[in-house]
């Protein structure tokens, strides 16, 4: 399993085909072979995963996995500790409500590279930097969060994937690392690779049983022998017309329906 980290710089696009207006991780990226796994917004920079391992990128972003993500937010107004207590407990956003955040307010960290363009100054408005762990991958999550406590984000940086750490690897926007996975716990429990199989396969190896052998199980289930119909003189199929009268299904009523009196089409009941 190849792994790579790389920190995707503001207004890249997190996908490898080219774009007109924006630059794309194909820019940065060579290697024919990796995927990314676990993607960032436009106006989203840090740390991102590529990967040549078909399942790693849920095993990150699915919840059970419990595997927490870092985000360094600068949020727009002096944040509030009923805002951050909020954050903690969970917020309820469009599609439901949050799982409980990790979040604390911090200091401008003094590692932190400038952004081109710079967030837009006001001097009448504060800025306050909130850090914060989720182990959910919903769409522009954390923005949406800090919205909904009433600090819109001006800046997002994902320093921290359980603990692979972006600081720590002193990674410039648009550098990259590959990394040894067997140094790092988080990969340890990572499912093995499994080529991708298309949806006609999928359906003839499900462990639902056909329909035929489940009337037969009814059948053995009453004190019945199973249905055995006659095969069709060419093989294939065998129809109903080519059953036994005494194999051939019943029709349920009330008891209010009347007996077929009716002569076959084509032919009149005198048989002329």
């Amino acid at each position: 399993m190849k792994v790579v980290v790389f920190n995707k710089p503001f207004d890249v696009l997190s996908q490898f085909r080219e774009d007109e207006k924006h630059l794309t991780v194909s820019s940065f990226i060579k290697d024919p072979e990796l995927r990314i796994a676990g993607r960032l917004d436009l106006d989203s920079e840090g740390l991102m995963f590529l990967t040549d391992h078909g399942g790693l990128n849920q095993f990150i972003t699915h919840p059970d996995n419990k595997k927490y993500k870092t985000y360094l937010a600068q949020v727009d107004g002096d944040v509030t500790e009923e805002a951050i207590e909020k954050l903690q407990k969970g917020v309820e956003l469009a599609d439901g409500m949050t799982l409980p955040a990790k979040a604390r307010k911090v200091d401008q960290p003094e590692w932190l590279w400038e952004r081109n363009p710079p967030v837009r100054y006001r001097a009448n408005i504060p800025t306050t930097w909130i850090e914060l762990q989720i182990c959910e991958g919903r769409n522009r999550q954390v923005r949406r969060m800090t919205a909904a406590v009433g600090f819109p984000t001006l800046r997002l940086i994902r320093t921290q994937i359980g603990s692979i750490d972006l600081v720590k690897l002193g990674l410039q926007p648009g550098e990259q690392l590959e990394i040894e996975p067997l140094l790092y716990p988080d990969f340890k429990d990572v499912p093995a690779d499994k080529p991708y199989e298309g949806r006609s396969f999928a359906k003839k190896s499900n462990n639902k049983p056909h329909f035929s052998r489940a009337k037969d199980k009814a059948r053995e289930e009453r004190g019945e022998k199973p249905f055995k119909g006659k095969k069709k003189a060419g093989g294939g199929t065998t129809r109903i017309w080519q059953t036994d009268d005494a194999d051939k299904p019943r029709r349920k009523t009330n008891g209010t329906t009347r007996p077929n009196t009716k002569a076959p089409r084509g032919r009149s009941r005198n048989g002329r």
